[in-house]
């Protein structure tokens, strides 16, 4: 076969889609690709910004969440400590009245 037949069973091809003007569509179609490329590019950037936002932000819940746990176990703890303190200042206000009582007596 030479140049420019056709093989048994060949269509030949459709009236204004040679050579010339396939390389218009070339164009266009190389630049969709470059675009759409982009467009896949950033989005991808996204998912990864994305997904370290994600992280970040899980591990501030847990930060808050260790938090709020070592908070209710230091409210425990002064809670206990004024249990403790309330009696020991009536101790404090029955012996300075005692002592009040004894200065009063060594003065008689």
């Amino acid at each position: 076969t030479g140049a420019g037949r056709m093989m048994p069973g060949e269509a030949p091809p459709p009236a204004g889609f040679g050579p010339a003007a396939t390389c218009g569509t070339c164009g266009t179609l190389r630049q969709n690709i470059n675009e759409y490329v982009a467009a896949l590019i950033a989005l991808k950037q996204k998912m990864i910004d994305g997904d370290r936002l994600l992280i970040e932000y899980q591990q501030k819940c847990t930060d808050i969440l260790y938090f709020s746990i070592e908070i209710s176990a230091l409210r425990c703890q002064v809670e206990q400590m004024l249990q403790k303190i309330l009696p020991l200042e009536k101790c404090q206000e029955e012996l300075g009245s005692l002592k009040a009582e004894l200065e009063e007596k060594k003065v008689c």
